[in-house]
């Protein structure tokens, strides 16, 4: 009976390791968005992440949330940085997230300032 029940918390353990690899490490997809930053904070009580969203369209009727890793510390100052203006994100999306993470699936791993297309200098 012991080996029984040792084989099953053994094999529940390497599923969730198997979970947890492939949501943290295998990206869904990857790709670039463009908008002006409207949102980045700070948020969570057990755990703190990084939120944003940018704004797609002049009426603020398409919105990009996404999430920034702790680690991206870099990242986390440009949106600090450039809060307010047009901006194109690098991001992975995955196939989930855990709570500890984001509230996003969309994590964002580069950012740039870029000119509005709406207000020609």
């Amino acid at each position: 009976m012991k080996k029984v029940l040792s084989f099953l918390v053994i094999g529940v353990i390497v599923v969730l390791a198997l979970y947890y690899a492939v949501i943290y490490f295998v990206p869904y997809s990857e790709g670039y968005r463009s908008g002006e930053l409207i949102k980045f904070s700070s948020k969570g009580f057990i755990a703190k992440t990084w939120e944003g969203e940018i704004s797609q369209g002049i009426s603020g009727a398409q919105i990009f949330s996404f999430s920034v890793l702790d680690k991206d510390k870099e990242v986390i100052a440009d949106l600090k940085k450039f809060q307010g203006e047009y901006v194109k994100l690098t991001y992975i999306e995955r196939y989930g997230t855990f709570f500890w993470l984001g509230d996003s699936k969309y994590f964002v791993t580069k950012v740039e300032q870029e000119s509005s297309p709406h207000f020609r200098n």
